[in-house]
């Protein structure tokens, strides 16, 4: 048993997916089946029931999760010693971060880290919110960075310079034409929504609540998990959806997506660490980098 084998497995336990795992944590579908197959046949027991074309965890799989977290944890932490003791000439963070900042805001912040720390790697997977919070508590992220709010008294947030969330709709909707919304006009249309955990749903929802429209009136027709699939979506069919602008620019620019105006949130990112874990040097670096490319007032609390 590998430590790479339990990061892929608890991949998958985390998404019960085995695609979208691979596809998280950059590595090829085949590998990660090899993974899973490897374990299950080394030591004769199934992790996971394959139900239809899903796959859920057995209760042997269950039991392991917990196991799994607990050595990854033990291992990053002594990986991160032996780091400080090398004093950023050597080491690695794990990153988690749910799926706008992990495409598009985070990327260019680890190049600059990078550029500064050649010899320090950076290996960041992609989750929701709640999975990213569940990582940074067990020790399996060094820090995550998520778009919705966290309520976790293990956890320290600091808030930072964020994005703006919008409506946008297609070329082949009735909206494509207009320059603005009302509440009134949410429900004529099909919704596409990110699933439940999503930092950019609950964000959506709460913005509905604050101008008196609730969310469960919605015509929700798809439910799908990750915004590059609602994008693709709304390019196509005749659906609404809120999205980060991060993610939406380039369609609109291109006119494939137009965003009619309607007052939703200008949300700021959290960085989550765990409150009684120490950090080392090569992630004290990371989040001064970061802080000084922030020009907002966030503290953590």
């Amino acid at each position: 048993m590998t430590l790479e084998q339990l990061r892929i497995f608890l991949a998958v336990a985390e998404r019960q997916h085995m695609t979208l795992a691979a596809r998280d944590i950059n590595i090829t579908q085949s590998a990660a089946s090899a993974a899973i197959a490897a374990l299950e046949a080394r030591y004769g027991i199934k992790l996971f029931d394959r139900v239809g074309r899903g796959i859920e965890l057995t209760h042997a799989g269950r039991l392991f999760v917990v196991e799994s977290r607990g050595v990854l944890s033990r291992a990053h932490a002594a990986e991160r010693m032996l780091s400080d003791l090398a004093g950023l000439k050597r080491g690695a963070l794990s990153l988690y971060a749910s799926q706008t900042i992990a495409s598009y805001w985070l990327p260019p912040v680890m190049s600059r880290f990078h550029d500064a720390y050649p010899a320090i790697e950076l290996r960041m997977t992609i989750a929701n919110t709640e999975q990213v919070a569940a990582a940074t508590r067990d020790g399996t992220a060094d820090i995550g960075f998520v778009e919705g709010p966290v309520d976790d008294p293990v956890l320290s947030s600091k808030a930072i310079k964020g994005d703006e969330l919008v409506i946008v709709v297609g070329r082949n909707h009735p909206w494509a034409s207009r320059k603005r919304l009302v509440a009134a006009d949410l429900a004529k249309s099909k919704w596409v929504l990110r699933e439940q955990g999503s930092g950019t749903r609950s964000m959506f929802e709460a913005a509905l609540r604050r101008v008196g429209f609730r969310p469960e009136t919605l015509g929700v027709a798809l439910v799908l998990p990750s915004n590059e699939a609602v994008r693709a979506a709304i390019e196509m069919g005749s659906y609404a959806a809120a999205l980060s602008a991060l993610v939406v620019d380039a369609g609109i620019k291109a006119g494939t997506l137009h965003s009619p105006h309607f007052p939703l949130t200008t949300r700021r990112f959290l960085i989550l660490r765990h409150k009684e874990r120490r950090p080392g040097n090569a992630e004290k670096a990371l989040l001064d980098l970061v802080t000084r490319a922030d020009d907002g007032d966030g503290s953590y609390s």
